[in-house]
This record gives structure tokens, sequence and C-alpha cells, in this order.
């Protein structure tokens, strides 16, 4: 992935909004990530994500982050989620925030 980013961030408000995510999103938990759209996607989150520095396709900088999913019953498919598409996280296990941070 690169430094380009659909969606930046650079609000302090919505920079904390992301990194509320990061704190809900512990390695080794099982989540459904619901979207702003409505999408919704399920899986276990491989690696603790981070918020960082990304260009807008009007090359503006701001912050955002991905969280990516994997599925086990699934071991070719990973879901890719941008944080600043997240709406809700339910977690679907006891796998939360400083449990299990990789």
């Amino acid at each position: 992935m690169g430094r380009s980013a659909e969606r930046v961030y650079t609000s302090p408000s919505d920079i904390a909004q992301l990194e509320k995510w990061v704190d809900e999103l512990a390695v080794n938990a099982a989540v459904r990530i619901v979207k702003h759209d409505g999408a919704t996607v399920e899986g276990v989150v491989s690696v603790t994500p981070t918020v960082q520095l990304f260009l807008d396709p009007n090359d503006q900088e701001g912050m955002n982050g991905v969280v990516r999913l994997i599925d086990r019953n699934r071991p070719d498919w990973d879901g890719l989620v941008w944080l600043g598409d997240i709406r809700d996280i339910q977690h679907l296990d006891s796998v939360r925030m400083g449990t299990s941070k990789a």
C-alpha cells in the first residue's frame, strides 16, 4: 500500500476518532466492522493498526490508517478497512483493548 488515501483527516476530533478505533482493534480480536456506507466486514485483526500520514487525491496531507482482517476459514482472503470508513466496531470475542497488542 502506498501513501495515498481516498480521504484524509486533519481536524483534532477526527484524528482522535481514528486513534479510538486503533485502541479497539487489538491483534487477534474477532470483530465486525460497520462502515459509514452500512457495509459490514468480519474477521480477526491480524496486526494492530496505526494512524499515519497520507495524501488524498488533491495532494492534501492528513491522517488515516488501515486495519487488516483475516478469516481463518478463508486463508486466501484478507479484508482491508480504512479507519476513516469505520462507523462502529462490534467485538465478537473477549479480546479487547490492551489485552493482546502487537
